[in-house]
């Protein structure tokens, strides 16, 4: 009788050490842990929407577009995801149930409001669906969804995110990455990339195909591009790029400087409404267009350029470092043929020098 009272003694102790520890690992384990769920999406076009957080895209073999999400914060369990196909596109939406958001990763004090649908979707009419504030502060729904995208080759994907940063790697296809808020950073892509950004940094090397990037305000790194076309828009922001091969190249600014050198292109056109221009070309163009309202322009051609040369200055001298005959000269117009004439360049500034240079 004693012997069965100490193995139920016993008993008592290990279940009441058990269940302490399973109290002591509850409350180590932070409000909203991390919460990871993986979706197949099946189909050839495909559209990703996400309010706050990380998206990596990185390229994968073959099969259907691979999304990992990992929801984070302290409401991290209110946060729903849904797939299904709207207009014509397979998505899946990361649903935060909330007119406000809070994602720690925005710096204090900032915000940027957006209209959502009830579906998680946005874009088109700004008349569409709710306001939702992203704010890196204060009280709101605290969550936000960190997406890791496998896509293979030949896909379109589409990944759209309000607050955050998109990094996008070797990855074969119709890319687009679209974001309201944040860097956006992509490396080996081989097809076609989109980026538009409303306000933030954006950096792009090793791209081979179309390649477009527009951003509202935020600067703009080109390294090692080529393909048929490149085009970069931006507001407000430097631009500045090495070692780009296109048939098409177009640089516009409203506001900062373009610096781009080791350049080869059929048509380059460079246009800054306030802004210095650097241009280095490796090979002789059919067309180059330089415009700047305000600002110098230093063109670096190659020993064998053949172009014929028009520079308009409307205050800033022009000095020309290559053989050239002049059929008309002053000190704020130039016009003459350099080589054989079979290029054409075009340089107009409202005020800033202007130089010709040979490497």
């Amino acid at each position: 009788m004693i012997a069965s009272d100490s193995r139920a003694s016993g008993y008592r102790v290990v279940t009441a050490v058990a269940l302490a520890l399973v109290v002591l690992m509850s409350a180590a384990m932070p409000v909203g842990a991390q919460q990871s769920s993986r979706h197949v999406l099946a189909g050839e076009d495909i559209a990703i929407f996400n309010i706050a957080g990380e998206v990596f895209l990185e390229g994968g073999d073959v099969g259907d577009v691979v999304v990992e999400v990992t929801r984070g914060g302290a409401d991290a369990t209110e946060l729903g995801i849904e797939t299904g196909e709207i207009g014509g596109k397979m998505t899946l939406r990361v649903i935060y149930p909330a007119d406000r958001v809070v994602y720690g990763e925005m710096s204090r004090g900032s915000r940027t409001t957006m209209r959502v649908r009830p579906d998680g979707t946005w874009g088109g009419s700004w008349l569409n669906g709710r306001s939702v504030t992203v704010t890196g502060s204060g009280s709101g729904l605290q969550a936000h969804a960190d997406l890791r995208i496998i896509v293979p080759r030949g896909k379109t994907v589409a990944a759209f995110l309000s607050v955050g940063a998109i990094t996008a790697s070797n990855a074969e296809g119709e890319i687009v990455l679209d974001t309201h808020t944040g860097r956006v950073n992509a490396s080996g892509i081989r097809g076609s990339l989109l980026i538009d950004t409303g306000s933030g940094r954006v950096d792009v090397s090793g791209i081979d195909g179309i390649l477009s990037v527009d951003t509202g305000s935020g600067g703009v790194t080109l390294a090692d591009c080529q393909g048929d076309r490149i085009v970069v828009d931006t507001g407000s922001g430097r631009v500045t790029g090495n070692g780009i091969t296109t048939a098409y190249l177009e640089i516009d600014t409203g506001s900062g400087t373009i610096s781009v050198e080791n350049v080869t292109g059929e048509e380059v056109r460079l246009d800054t409404g306030s802004g210095s221009v650097v241009c280095g070309l490796l090979a002789n163009p059919a067309f180059v267009n330089i415009d700047t309202g305000s600002g110098g322009v230093t063109l670096t051609v190659p020993a064998t350029l053949g172009a014929q040369l028009e520079v308009d200055t409307g205050s800033g001298g022009i000095t020309v470092d290559v053989p050239i005959e002049y059929q008309k000269k002053s000190r704020s117009y130039v016009l003459g043929t350099i080589g054989d004439g079979e290029g054409k360049i075009i340089i107009d500034t409202g005020s800033g020098r202007v130089r010709i240079r040979k490497p």
